[in-house]
């Protein structure tokens, strides 16, 4: 690992893995995916985040292990960079206050939206980058992600990408919500802390989908393609 990158020490407690062990028999909810019918989603790395956190720095090989092996496989790659507004509308400015809200508006670059992605990131011509007006990439009215799931026939979504507990931990509760399969990477998201990282990972394992390693979910993908 380079000196300026860092990676989480994640964890999911072991009563939570007894937990859902119990209720479906088994440790993880997905134990296969269709690689042609699932998308690498990959969440807000733009360098208003990977500037200041070695731990976003730290995910970018991660996250290209996962785009190469689903692209190989015939699935699907996108990014997502926040939109030239804030993530809360209206109540923004007085949540937050003006000058925050301002930077806040601002983290998500200017120009040609691949242009805006970290620059250690492998964006490939054929992979859409999106653009989402409030912290999830799934919330109906905010971003085109849902409708181009849709129209690539997508059922499972694996959720990379930063923070981990603010748009990542939103975009895979809303597309838990609309009824698609959701997997968070362990160690291909990445917060400021990791007690903020690992209660992201509890609510989402425990509630919303499943939690992974880049290894497994690399594995997954071969499985089924190979």
């Amino acid at each position: 690992m380079q000196p300026d990158t860092k990676m989480h020490e994640w964890r999911i407690e072991p009563r939570e893995y007894a937990r859902q062990e119990e209720r479906r028999g088994k440790r993880h909810a997905y134990n296969s995916l269709d690689p042609a019918r699932t998308a690498l989603i990959v969440i807000d790395m733009v360098p208003f985040f990977a500037e200041g956190n070695p731990y976003v720095r730290g995910i970018v090989p991660n996250v290209g292990r996962i785009a190469e092996a689903l692209r190989v496989a015939g699935g699907l790659v996108a990014w997502v960079v926040p939109a030239h507004e804030a993530p809360l509308a209206g109540a923004t400015t007085e949540f937050y206050g003006p000058a925050v809200s301002r930077l806040y508006a601002g983290s998500g670059g200017e120009g040609p939206l691949r242009s805006r992605l970290w620059h250690a990131l492998d964006v490939r011509p054929e992979d859409p980058v999106v653009q989402k007006s409030a912290y999830s990439a799934f919330f109906p009215g905010r971003s085109p992600l849902p409708w181009l799931m849709e129209e690539r026939g997508v059922d499972t979504v694996v959720i990379t990408g930063t923070l981990t507990n603010v748009c990542c931990e939103s975009s895979a509760r809303d597309a838990a919500t609309s009824g698609l399969r959701v997997v968070m990477v362990a160690d291909a998201n990445a917060a400021r802390r990791d007690q903020d990282h690992n209660a992201a990972l509890h609510t989402i394992y425990r509630s919303f989908g499943d939690v992974r390693t880049t290894a497994e979910v690399v594995d997954l993908i071969g499985r089924r393609s190979g």
